[in-house]
């Protein structure tokens, strides 16, 4: 069953936080996997899912810095993972796999921004390889242990109307932009939860994707401080401009929250999501080309040929 890109009215919005989509909803038993759960909203993301009785597993490419933002949060655990390096996926994976637990949500949050040119593995653009390729390989490594009722949520950006996707140069090997490169990962994110869902539905999995909104976090490491005066976002002292575009890192983590455990959302998947609740296509929402079932299932044909993982198309 397909659901439109329509909102349904969750009666929640772009100043909820995480703690407020769950409240009332006790996760206790829940096993929930947060990429990137250890700095920004990732990190908001893991203390609310903790704070509701979740236990949490939170890889990172950096484990012991995890360990210690980590720290005093009881249910919350770490292991070592470097989304860039499908080796490192692939033993993160195993360890799981050999620990046998399955996961109710696992939710993909960690990222990088409009970094400068960077290759890695077999010479693929950092941000498409990070972003979009490591969680694919790692979602789909992990099918074994994503099942019956579980979500998998990706964290994209409203910047995926930056560019669809480039079918004749992904890795940007002609000529390097590094905003239109995010843009391209964040809409690979959104189509790939739309192939997800359309392919775990009969396994009782559903796949969202999301905007959490703008909110100044360590994602923005690589953008000079001049820039981000330029566009707006801070002021000369490093302060953030006081408008209402920037979300607090507790807001900025709702949506993913929400998305892995409202039940709101039962019975549907494959959407776009905004505010805590389903963003319409078009301006100020998804773009077209984003939610497109061709382009979701030719991204996904090219994701598993590239890392050789297809845990949910087999």
């Amino acid at each position: 069953m397909s659901t439109p890109q329509q909102s349904i009215h969750s009666g929640f919005g772009a100043t909820t936080t995480a703690a407020e989509v769950l409240d009332g909803i006790d996760l206790t038993g829940k096993h929930v996997l947060v990429t990137g759960g250890y700095s920004g909203i990732g990190l908001e993301t893991t203390k609310a899912l903790a704070a509701a009785g979740a236990e949490v597993l939170v890889p990172a490419r950096r484990p012991k810095t995890a360990a210690e933002a980590l720290d005093g949060i009881a249910g919350v655990s770490t292991d070592e993972l470097d989304l860039a390096d499908l080796a490192s996926v692939a033993a993160f994976a195993d360890r799981a796999l050999a620990a046998g637990r399955p996961f109710d949500a696992v939710i993909d949050s960690a990222g990088v921004m409009a970094c400068p040119e960077t290759r890695v593995g077999p010479g693929w653009e950092l941000q498409f390889a990070t972003n979009h390729l490591g969680h694919f390989a790692l979602v789909n490594r992990l099918a074994p242990l994503i099942g019956e009722g579980a979500r998998v949520v990706a964290v994209s950006s409203g910047a995926h109307r930056r560019s669809a996707i480039r079918w004749d140069d992904p890795q940007f090997e002609d000529g390097y932009d590094r905003w239109e490169a995010y843009g391209q990962s964040k809409t690979a994110n959104v189509l790939f939860a739309v192939h997800l869902d359309r392919l775990a539905q009969e396994r009782g999995v559903r796949a969202f994707a999301l905007h959490p909104g703008g909110i100044l976090t360590p994602l923005q490491r690589h953008v000079p401080h001049e820039e981000q005066v330029r566009m707006g976002w801070i002021h000369e002292d490093g302060s953030p401009v006081a408008d209402t575009r920037f979300k607090s890192t507790e807001q900025g983590a709702a949506t993913q929250t929400w998305a892995a455990f409202s039940p709101q959302l039962e019975g549907k998947g494959g959407v776009y999501l905004q505010d805590c609740d389903v963003a319409e296509v078009g301006e100020g929402g998804v773009a077209e080309y984003a939610v497109d079932p061709g382009q979701a299932e030719r991204l996904w044909s090219l994701s598993a040929a590239l890392t050789g993982v297809d845990g949910f198309g087999r």
